[in-house]
């Protein structure tokens, strides 16, 4: 519908609410007044879709918390209208018969109604940046390891064993693929050779992504305070910050722990309780990251208590863990708790303290 020949809606003195389908180049709306029933509906272009909250009062905008959401709430703030985004997982069933562009905005109104359902902070400019530096370190790393198993295969078919670790491995095959007596075929060498350069450039690149979050980390106070956590490095730290600019919002640290996915599954009725396993919900990058932290912790630990060294309270709960369960569950376990512990350290805004864990 054009704009200019939009019938005028009439708007109560508070605005109207108003449901938006974000997609790449095309806008749903569904306006509702004040009493939440719906009385239009647009299908706009990007232009108008700016142009439309321009010549409009609105009160409140609903949109799910998917790509770009974030940065048309923080448009649509600097306008002075409220904006909720809704977690995308749960709107799907409000949806009704048929998945439209159309229905996808009314189900967002009927969802918003829904005092259970948990808006989705707003990130800042500076939050997105710093996850986009992780998402472009974690793909760099991604294609690097691609490259060296790739390479790893061609030596092995060749009957070439290449030992275990990434810095071993790629010197080894360097020297076979400069090797004029080793097995690898003449002409597979080049392409082999121009991998090998790849991998060296990717390794330059995640290089200076490091420096960079090393430098936002040593201006975040945040992350200054996670990183004193043990098993919570630079990694974890910058990207549990990029994810939370504070956590105020979270009833309890289970309830941070939850948004991680650590926390057990549970298939209840009745009084009988049932609880299996991690429920993986939440981001998986960063839950993938405390895991890693937690199998740290629990080395340090083992290794600690074989030196005789005295150890605080997390590593001895972390080796009472592991001592009735395996490695896995006991690292899922010391996960949860590295997760309570970060919720702690934002909410009271004070370093991890040995003594209290």
């Amino acid at each position: 519908m054009d704009i200019k020949s939009a019938p005028q809606i009439d708007q109560d003195a508070e605005g109207v609410i108003v449901a938006v389908d974000l997609a790449k180049s095309v806008y749903q709306l569904r306006v509702a007044n004040q009493q939440w029933r719906g009385i239009e509906s647009h299908r706009l272009t990007r232009t108008q879709f700016e142009r439309w909250f321009l010549n409009r009062v609105v009160s409140l905008v609903i949109m799910e918390a998917c790509g770009s959401a974030h940065h048309w709430a923080r448009w649509l703030t600097s306008l002075g209208i409220d904006v909720m985004l809704l977690p995308p997982a749960y709107i799907r069933a409000y949806v009704r018969r048929n998945k439209t562009d159309a229905a996808d905005a009314a189900a967002l109104l009927e969802a918003a109604r829904n005092s259970e359902i948990k808006p989705v902070r707003v990130k800042t400019v500076e939050q997105q940046a710093l996850q986009g530096l992780h998402r472009t370190r974690s793909l760099w790393m991604g294609v690097r390891t691609q490259h060296i198993n790739t390479l790893r295969g061609f030596c092995r078919e060749f009957g070439l064993h290449i030992p275990v670790g990434a810095k071993t491995g790629l010197a080894q095959m360097a020297g076979l693929i400069g090797d004029a007596d080793s097995a690898l075929p003449q002409v597979l060498r080049p392409a082999m050779k121009m991998m090998l350069e790849e991998v060296r450039q990717l390794e330059a690149h995640i290089e200076q992504i490091t420096v960079q979050l090393k430098e936002a980390a040593r201006h975040s106070a945040g992350c200054q305070l996670l990183m004193t956590v043990p098993g919570i490095g630079l990694l974890t730290g910058t990207g549990m910050t990029a994810a939370f600019a504070d956590v105020t919002h979270m009833q309890s640290s289970r309830h941070f722990a939850s948004w991680f996915g650590i926390t057990p599954k549970e298939n209840s009725s009745g009084k009988n309780r049932r609880l299996g396993r991690i429920s993986k919900q939440g981001d998986t990058y960063l839950r993938m990251l405390l895991v890693h932290g937690a199998r740290s912790v629990l080395r340090a630990a083992v290794v600690a208590q074989a030196a005789g060294r005295k150890l605080d309270a997390l590593h001895e709960w972390a080796l009472q863990v592991l001592a009735r369960t395996n490695q896995n569950k006991a690292a899922c376990a010391v996960a949860n708790k590295l997760a309570r512990i970060c919720y702690a350290c934002l909410k009271h805004q004070a370093p991890y303290n040995p003594r209290l864990a």
